[in-house]
C-alpha cells in the first residue's frame, strides 16, 4: 500500500478583500436590515446563505467602501440574540465618507433615526448619530466623519 501523499497548501491569513477585524452584527429582521444597508450606504451585497426555512438569514455579506460586515438573524436557543431582544447594544461602528451631511441625509431618507444630528466636534471631527429602522439596536451609533484634523 502507498503511503497517502501530505499536501501543503500555502493559505493567506487574512483573505483578499478582508482586514483583520470583520464585525458579525446579529440582527432581528436580517432582510431589512441589508435593504436599508443598501439603500443607505450603497453596501453591496457579496454572499447570502439562507437557513433550511428558506426565509432566515443564516449569514450575508456586504461591502461598504473598502469594507466588509457579516450579519445574520437572530436564532433564539443557539446564542444568536439580537441588540433588540437584550435590550441594546454598547457597540457601534463609524463610517468614513466624503460628505457627511451627503450621506447622513441619505441614511435618515431610507428609514434611519436621528440620534444626534450632524455637528462640528470639539477634536475636529464633523459626525452625527443614527440608529438602525429594523430596531436592531437602540443605543448602536452610525456617525460619519471627514478628515480628521491633525494636532
Amino acid at each position: 500500500m502507498k503511503s497517502a501523499r501530505k499536501f501543503t497548501l500555502a493559505v493567506k491569513p487574512i483573505p483578499e478583500g478582508y482586514h483583520t477585524i470583520t464585525p458579525f452584527l446579529t440582527v432581528r429582521g436580517a432582510d431589512r436590515a441589508i435593504d436599508f444597508y443598501r439603500k443607505a450606504f450603497g453596501a453591496e451585497v457579496l454572499g447570502r446563505m439562507n437557513g433550511p426555512d428558506g426565509k432566515t438569514v443564516m449569514h450575508a455579506e456586504l461591502k461598504i467602501g473598502d469594507s466588509r460586515i457579516f450579519l445574520g438573524d437572530e436564532v433564539p436557543g443557539m446564542e444568536c440574540s439580537s441588540p433588540e431582544t437584550l435590550g441594546g447594544s454598547p457597540s457601534g461602528f463609524y463610517l468614513y465618507v466624503r460628505d457627511v451631511d451627503e450621506a447622513f441625509h441619505k441614511a435618515v431618507a431610507a428609514g434611519a433615526t436621528v440620534k444626534r444630528p450632524v455637528e462640528n466636534m470639539f477634536w475636529g471631527d464633523r459626525t452625527g448619530s443614527l440608529q438602525d429602522p429594523p430596531g436592531t439596536n437602540g443605543t448602536w451609533r452610525r456617525a460619519w466623519k471627514t478628515s480628521r484634523r491633525r494636532r
